[in-house]
């Protein structure tokens, strides 16, 4: 009773800080820049391609990327990314691609605003090492995302080879290719909050210490994104009748929202955890500026 207490405590204690921490506003400015992001990073992404003699493999990268997202929040936007990414571009590797690609960090860095929020740290780094940062970020995750493009490209033909060898095992192409959509869209997003979590903010964090976050913000993302596509097969009607022409813009975008709402509650609540083990007299704050054999001492 006494443990199922102190958890009741800090998910309570995180929801208090996260309105404190003006979390809701946080999340409008994080849905906002991704949603503005997203195409940026769709022309970095085409052009990145093409260095590699495939266009294609950028249809499939964002093809995975939506692997996660409702069927009718992706269905609004497929069309849009796909003349984003069939569009013949120019000045793509020229001064376009310069300000794509930091236009597309700005979706970074207002993550590493929430997390430094989040966690109570004062950011100590220079704005242009930071946005120098977010613009690496950015190109890793163009680059790995071609990276699983391309893995999907080959999915038919390692599968056509591994039925040769164990025949009975191997299903279906369709079904095992499924698989694998889902299964590298979920390692991706895994793999992305552990490095946002310990590597955007300012200070130091342990993998035990961010990992309830992540956990919650990776189940609450699917949960919510179950339900807000149950929701839109019965009320989407109700967008198109408001929004009009804007109303996949709208529906993207408030997904977007439910989403960084329970990315930032996420670093709440790790924070959270982290004041509730605190020696007395040590502020969050300097916990995280701490070595960790520092902080043992």
């Amino acid at each position: 009773m006494r443990q199922l207490r102190a958890i009741f405590d800090i998910i309570l204690d995180a929801f208090y800080t996260f309105l404190a921490d003006d979390g809701w506003a946080i999340a409008s400015h994080i849905a906002l820049s991704t949603l503005m992001a997203l195409f940026p990073f769709l022309i970095v992404l085409t052009a990145l391609a093409g260095s590699f003699g495939s266009k294609d493999l950028a249809d499939q990268a964002a093809q995975i990327m939506l692997e996660i997202w409702p069927i009718q929040v992706a269905d609004t936007l497929s069309g849009v990314i796909h003349d984003v990414l069939t569009t013949p571009r120019g000045d793509a590797l020229t001064i376009g691609l310069v300000l794509a690609l930091y236009f597309a960090s700005n979706g970074v860095e207002s993550l590493r605003v929430a997390l430094n929020r989040a966690y109570a740290v004062i950011e100590p780094r220079r704005w242009y090492w930071l946005r120098l940062e977010s613009i690496v970020y950015t190109l890793v995750a163009a680059f790995m995302s071609l990276v699983m493009g391309f893995l999907i490209v080959l999915g038919p033909l390692i599968l056509q080879t591994a039925r040769r060898y164990f025949p009975l095992m191997i299903e279906s192409n369709e079904s095992m290719l499924n698989v694998a959509r889902y299964g590298i869209a979920l390692t991706a997003m895994v793999a992305a909050l552990f490095i946002l979590h310990a590597r955007l903010p300012a200070g130091r964090r342990s993998f035990t210490q961010i990992l309830p976050g992540i956990l919650f913000t990776l189940v609450a993302s699917l949960i919510s994104g179950i339900v807000f596509g149950q929701y839109l097969a019965r009320f989407a009607g109700n967008y198109v009748t408001m929004y009009a022409g804007l109303s996949s813009i709208i529906i993207a975008l408030v997904f977007l929202y439910a989403v960084a709402a329970i990315f930032v509650y996420g670093g709440e609540l790790n924070a959270a955890i982290i004041k509730s083990r605190l020696p007395k007299g040590v502020s969050l704050q300097a916990a995280q500026l701490l070595e960790p054999s520092e902080k043992r001492a």
